[in-house]
């Protein structure tokens, strides 16, 4: 075969130019696709979090099942229901008792007032659709609304949640940047009330 025609020299280049182009577009899929199974592998970590760690026991609210109180997963990691418009809370108990909770384990009443379990899902108007990265970890390390606002009240466990690694804290909020965005708007926490003067 002979090699030295133009025509043969052209079909060589061009062939060479297809590998190439080839090898470089493989090349520049495999760190895609490295990047898919990573973020794969996070949201799979966060899911195994969220559900090892007690997230579902405030934050999504119970309903009355055949056998008691269970998760209402139709409102998934939504928090206190909007709607569920509370009373005052009752007195505090006395003695070694500490606090008292609403049946759907969303509103909590304790010395630190009345605290309601956020929503948690990637709602942009009332979850966390605008946070960043960012905001959650200096929120779970801090222990303060998006690390600089009001404190982050009772039940949550911060003291465990601000132990956790950057590792686990991201693939946790991957996680819920995938969760079904609920639209529900958590009230405010209330103040304590004050406790009433004995007459003498």
């Amino acid at each position: 075969m002979k090699t030295d025609s133009p025509v043969t020299h052209r079909r060589l280049a061009l062939l060479a130019l297809a590998v190439n182009v080839a090898a470089f577009g493989l090349t520049l899929a495999r760190p895609a696709e490295a990047a898919g199974a990573a973020t794969n592998a996070q949201v799979e970590r966060g899911r195994y979090l969220v559900n090892t760690t007690g997230c579902h026991d405030c934050h999504t609210p119970f309903k009355m099942g055949a056998n008691g109180p269970e998760p209402d997963l139709s409102r998934m990691l939504s928090g206190h229901p909007a709607a569920l418009q509370m009373p005052p809370a009752p007195v505090l108990p006395q003695g070694p008792w500490l606090a008292v909770v609403a049946a759907t384990n969303t509103a909590w009443s304790g010395p630190w007032g009345v605290s309601f379990t956020a929503n948690l899902t990637p709602d942009a108007e009332t979850g966390l659709g605008k946070w960043t990265a960012k905001d959650f970890k200096e929120t779970m390390r801090t222990g303060r609304h998006l690390g600089r606002g009001r404190a982050i009240l009772p039940p949550m466990p911060i003291p465990a949640y601000s132990q956790m690694n950057d590792r686990d804290l991201e693939a946790i909020f991957t996680y819920l940047r995938t969760v079904p965005a609920v639209n529900n708007k958590v009230p405010e926490p209330w103040a304590p009330v004050a406790a009433p003067v004995a007459s003498k």
